[in-house]
C-alpha cells in the first residue's frame, strides 16, 4: 500500500510565506512525478506545480515566480515553498504522486495517489 501525507498548512497573512511538505511511504520503488494541486471552495481542483524525477518543473501561471516545488528522490518527499501569498491562494492543497511500486517482486506503475490535503488560508 502507498500512503501520501501532506503537512504544513495554516493561516498566513497576505504577502507571507508557507512551506508545505509531502511524504510518500509504502512499497515504493521510485517516485516519477510529484505534483501539488489545490481546490478552493466552489472551484475545481487545479494543478499548482509538478516535478519529475529528473528535475523538470511545471507551474501554473498564477503561481509562477512565487511558488517553488522541490523533492528528495531518495526519501520520497517533496516540498512546495509558497511566497508572496495572496488571498486567492486560499485552498486545500493536495499532494499527488505518479510512481513505481513493488508488488510480488515486480515493479509496477501506479498513478494518482492522493493525500488527504492540507488547508492554506491567506487572510489578514
Amino acid at each position: 500500500q502507498v500512503q501520501i501525507v501532506e503537512s504544513g498548512g495554516g493561516l498566513v497573512r497576505p504577502g507571507g510565506s508557507l512551506k508545505l511538505s509531502c511524504a510518500a511511504s509504502g512499497n515504493i520503488f521510485s517516485l516519477y512525478i510529484m505534483s501539488w494541486f489545490r481546490q478552493a471552495p466552489g472551484n475545481q481542483r487545479e494543478l499548482v506545480a509538478s516535478m519529475t524525477s529528473d528535475g523538470i518543473r511545471n507551474y501554473a501561471e498564477s503561481v509562477k515566480g512565487r511558488f517553488t516545488i522541490s523533492r528528495d528522490n531518495a526519501k520520497n518527499t517533496g516540498n512546495l515553498q509558497m511566497n508572496s501569498l495572496k488571498p486567492e491562494d486560499t485552498a486545500v492543497y493536495y499532494c499527488n504522486a505518479d510512481l513505481y511500486y513493488i508488488d510480488a517482486d515486480q515493479i509496477k506503475r501506479g498513478k494518482d495517489y492522493w493525500g488527504n490535503g492540507t488547508l492554506v488560508t491567506v487572510s489578514s
